[in-house]
């Protein structure tokens, strides 16, 4: 076959570009093959049997004649540089050890911070750059080694490590080395760049012993990882078919006509026509080329199924091209389309081609949780194949480590697939380091593993039950020291891994006594007044403990339980009803009863308490309207005695306007100054939750008061408005704003220029030119209004915006004000006892395992802060209201009330 130096020619039908690259290069060696490629090389092979060592010799005089361009350039560059400014060989050697001494104090920065945090990867990536930049190598691997023992290593990384690995090999140990460098590469995430580079180093290869065959097993699985890649696919099958075809014609130069030679060559037309039929029935692009070549190619001509299969490819191709487009425009990461993509996929039921669809979009999406969880569980269920799946979960965990759900999956994906117990124990302790980010997350990793080490034991046998307890025992010193010290709290309040232990002991061990002083554990750790913990016991003593015990748990439970004493008072009478005698029951009446009484005078207690502080709100509301009639009062007395100058202010506008013009209700401040025309009409608006009026303006511009009166100060100048004519269906009014909202024209128009083109902002200003809080918007189009209403309720300065239609009173006698719904509403509930400090968050996390949530609105005053603890629910038609009503429906130790 044709080699130079210890690397096979690689040849191509079309006239190409060709680098050949070998371990014993100094440089790349480009040749130029023309077409006809059994004739070239056909020559090519005659022509180096007749030299003997000409192969030995080609490689050196080719390195020659490359030095010797090399060294005419170098001579070329001095005679340039001659002729500019010169510079001293010291001063470039100062230059170069400066800059050395500042790479180097970077790279040891660099070390020290991934010392503190060897999790920073944009560190990692900086301190490989630098090291490669100053030539470091055995600094250089190690770092990179570190890099990927940590995360996965994207398509750029590996590609620069795998070509400094390729020239620093020396002999086939090398080879091995950078072939386990390989195989790691390809496992992080499916990149056809790092196969194709794959191949072409194992070809560099085939002449060891078994070489062909290992190419050829590489081909094949690169086929299998990236053949179906729709854009880069086809870059595979046109090499794996060159190679097969270079070959062919070497082996038919040195054929002697024998029979066995004569099958050989047959055998490799056959793998050659296969991988053209291999190729024409998957959809790539190009394919019309490909059947072109294929037609060229065959001297018998296409084989009859080849067309029928082509054609189905090509449907198939014209169907996922709309998809393709979608990516080719789109800006990464394109999660959305590759979403579509994946949908479509699945629809279509082809698992091979919804398993590369994923992997491409996990290539640009790697951090995206759900996009792993969508993979992973389709793989489980649909595939099932062991190393698929689970080479897939441990990508995933990888690159999204605090994702506590994937590490769960991947335990019990474990189990799943028989994988050896010190395995799942080494996965369970890498998640336990994974850094979760919140503290229930370690609770359900550790109830995972702790089900996987239950359903492992043989009760009959001792071992396997004492590793069992041990992990119990270590999981509850966990979170009480490690989870607890970093979250403030175990994220277990309810001791769910303490009652699985005991009811373990209790059914399986037979070990009541255990179970008991686990129970008397969690009624130590502030469970005592729930309810529902009491009764969880009782029926555990019920199931399989005597009624000696039943009777002590359900009379501790009547003594301190505070949320649902009647409930466990009736539980306790008939427990007696059924097992107790008349004294049992006397004690037992007796018992309630005292404890029904308490519970009676308490709430009395504290509906009294709440009845003198709403009578107190009340009083406090009373004395406020009263002081704010008599303020109003006195602002009426104080308009009275203004009225005269406001009438003359009238008048003037009357000549102006002409006895027959309607006279405007009112006028934009800053504008009579100058003796504009403009006016503004009394105007009804909703906002939001509350529908309000705009408040009323005065007629006098600022200053106006001042001048009557004589006073020496100057006059507010009038505001810059816009003279462009009033049209109230291009405008919206906006209120609920601050006061000292500093620049209000300057500050809505930016907020605002996203609805359309602002044509003017009309602030309302006060007597003493202070901003009213409230003004109107104008756009030059009316479609821009309802994108403005979608504003409402934004904040602006830490106060909710009341963004609302603007309205002619007069003109619209019959507008109704905005209000809420006052009859029934079945899909929404009203919970209250929310704490202050609740978010909408919290309670969506609560409400959606109910239900589907539509809407949550939190009541607010004016400014934005809570204004009472409660809230409404808007649920969709899959809402069960019964389960709401849960004794356990606590927020931040709040007990909830729907």
């Amino acid at each position: 076959m044709p080699v130079v130096g210890t690397r096979p020619l690689f040849f191509f039908r079309e006239p190409r570009l060709l680098v050949c690259t070998s371990p014993c290069f100094s440089r790349e060696l480009l040749c130029c093959v023309c077409a006809s490629p059994a004739p070239v090389s056909r020559q090519i092979v005659v022509n180096m049997a007749a030299t003997g060592n000409e192969e030995q010799t080609l490689l050196p005089d080719i390195e020659k004649e490359a030095e010797g361009m090399e060294r005419e350039m170098e001579s070329a560059e001095e005679e340039e540089e001659g002729m500019g400014v010169e510079h001293s060989e010291e001063e470039d050697e100062e230059d170069t050890s400066e800059d050395e001494r500042e790479n180097e104090a970077e790279i040891q920065r660099l070390e020290e911070q991934l010392s503190i945090n060897v999790f920073d990867y944009n560190c990692h990536v900086d301190l490989i750059k630098l090291l490669r930049q100053e030539g470091k190598l055995h600094r250089l691997r190690k770092a990179r080694q570190k890099m990927s023992e940590l995360f996965p290593l994207t398509e750029e990384i590996w590609l620069d490590w795998l070509k400094d690995e390729i020239r620093l090999t020396e002999d086939e140990s090398d080879r091995e080395k950078v072939y386990e460098l390989f195989e790691r590469a390809v496992k992080d995430y499916v990149c056809p760049e790092i196969w194709l580079e794959y191949v072409q180093y194992s070809i560099g290869g085939m002449g060891a012993q078994g070489g062909i065959e290992r190419v050829r097993s590489i081909f094949e699985r690169a086929l299998t990882a990236v053949g179906l890649h729709m854009t880069k696919g086809a870059t595979i099958w046109e090499a794996y078919r060159e190679f097969e075809i270079v070959i062919l014609s070497t082996v038919q130069v040195f054929t002697l006509g024998s029979y066995s030679d004569l099958l050989q060559n047959i055998s490799m037309l056959e793998r050659i026509h296969t991988l053209f039929r291999r190729q024409l029935a998957v959809p790539l692009m190009d394919m019309e080329g490909t059947y072109a070549e294929y037609s060229d190619w065959a001297d018998d001509g296409v084989p009859e199924m080849v067309p029928c299969q082509y054609r189905r490819a090509l449907q198939q191709l014209e169907k996922c091209k709309p998809f393709e487009e979608a990516l080719l425009v789109s800006e990464t990461p394109k999660l959305a389309e590759y979403q579509a993509y994946i949908d479509f996929e699945m629809k279509e039921g082809d698992p091979a081609r919804v398993q590369i669809i994923f992997e491409r979009a996990l290539v640009e999406n790697c951090l995206v949780p759900d996009l792993w969880i969508k993979y992973t569980t389709y793989l489980d269920r649909q595939l099932k194949i062991k190393d698929l799946v689970l080479s897939a979960y441990e990508r995933a965990v990888r690159n999204c480590p605090w994702t506590m759900g994937l590490w769960k999956s991947y335990l019990l994906a474990l189990e799943r697939h028989e994988a050896d117990h010190q395995t799942v124990t080494d996965v369970f302790e890498k998640a336990l380091n994974a850094g979760f980010i919140q503290a229930t997350d370690y609770v359900e990793i550790w109830q995972s593993y702790l089900d996987y080490l239950r359903r492992r034991v043989d009760f009959k046998w001792s071992r396997e039950l004492d590793e069992l307890r041990a992990a119990f025992a270590r999981s509850l010193d966990y979170l009480k020291q490690d989870v607890e010290e970093r979250f403030s709290e175990s994220g277990d309040l309810s001791c769910t891994i303490m009652q699985i232990w005991a009811r373990i002991e209790a059914l399986h061990c037979k070990n009541m006594q255990k179970a008991r002083e686990l129970w008397d554990s969690i009624m130590t750790k502030g469970n005592a007044k729930h309810a529902n913990m009491w009764l969880e016991y009782y029926n555990l003593e019920r199931s399989y403990g005597d009624a000696s015990h039943c009777r002590k748990a359900l009379h501790r439970a009547v003594q301190c339980t505070s949320d649902y004493p009647e409930h466990v008072c009736d539980v306790l009478l008939s427990f007696e009803r059924v097992e107790g005698s008349l004294e049992d029951w006397d004690a037992a009446v007796q018992k309630t009863e005292t404890k029904i009484n308490r519970v009676i005078e308490q709430r009395a207690r504290v509906a009294e308490k709440e009845a003198l502080q709403a009578r107190q709100e009340e009083e406090k509301a009373e004395h406020r309207r009263k002081a704010k009639a008599d303020k109003k009062g006195q602002k009426k007395s104080q308009k009275a005695n203004r009225m005269g100058d406001k009438r003359k202010a009238e008048d003037e506008y009357e000549e102006e306007w002409g006895e027959d013009a309607e006279l405007p209700s009112k006028r934009l401040r800053g504008e009579e100054d100058f003796g504009s025309t403009a006016t503004e009409e009394l105007m009804e608006t909703e906002s939001g939750l509350f529908g309000r009026r705009a408040p009323p303006r005065k007629t006098e511009p600022p200053g106006f008061r001042k001048n009557q009166q004589g006073s020496s100060e100057a006059p507010r100048q009038p505001q810059d408005v816009s003279k462009e004519p009033r049209k109230d269906e291009n405008s919206v009014f906006v209120s609920n704003l601050a006061f000292n909202l500093d620049d209000p024209d300057g500050k809505l128009r930016t907020l605002f220029q996203g609805c359309g083109t602002v044509q003017q902002v009309r602030p309302v200003f006060s007597m003493k030119g202070v901003f009213r809080g409230y003004c109107y918007v104008q756009f030059e189009d009316r479609l821009a209004v309802p994108e403005a209403l979608k504003l409402d309720r934004q904040e602006v300065d830490g106060r909710p915006m009341y963004v609302s239609p603007c309205v002619d009173k007069n003109k619209n006698p019959d507008f109704k004000v905005f209000k809420y719904k006052t009859a029934m509403e079945k899909h929404k509930i009203f919970i209250s006892g929310l704490p202050y400090t609740c978010t909408k968050e919290t309670l969506e996390d609560l409400c959606k395992q109910h239900g589907t949530v539509k809407a949550i609105r939190l009541v607010t005053n004016r400014s934005g802060k809570p204004k009472v603890r409660y809230t409404r629910f808007v649920m969709r038609s899959n809402y069960k209201p019964e389960t709401l009503r849960a004794p356990h429906s606590f927020v931040q130790k709040r007990k909830l009330e729907f």
